[in-house]
């Protein structure tokens, strides 16, 4: 008779677990729908974020690319300035035989003036 008790209990406990796992595996399902859903809007996101950080890259090269480009022609300006300055002493040197620098003033005057307002920002 023990037995024969047990039976009707075994199979309550079969079936609740079967039903159980029906349960999960229907919460497993409706979950990786919305979980598919949220990866495409992930990604169109991470799309969208990463044409706006190419953008913003490629913004900031471009400003990059123009300092240098005016930070060489300042130093070119100032390296032609540097050589008339040069000239000028070797000039006063055999007329007068002394070396003077230029002050700052007198260098700037040696630079063109349309030049001079870039060179000073």
């Amino acid at each position: 008779m023990r037995g024969g008790a047990r039976t009707p209990i075994l199979i309550g406990l079969a079936l609740v677990m079967v039903m159980g796992i029906a349960v999960y595996f229907r919460l497993w399902l409706i979950d990786y729908r919305i979980s598919s859903d949220e990866a495409e809007l992930l990604r169109r996101q991470f799309d969208l974020a990463n044409r706006e950080a190419i953008e913003e890259s490629a913004d900031w090269r471009l400003r990059y690319d123009d300092e240098v480009e005016r930070a060489s022609k300042c130093t070119e300006e100032l390296t032609e300035c540097l050589v008339q300055q040069a000239l000028v002493q070797n000039d006063e040197f055999f007329v007068s035989g002394e070396v003077q620098l230029l002050s700052p003033i007198e260098l700037l005057n040696f630079m063109p003036k349309s030049r001079l307002v870039l060179a000073l920002f």
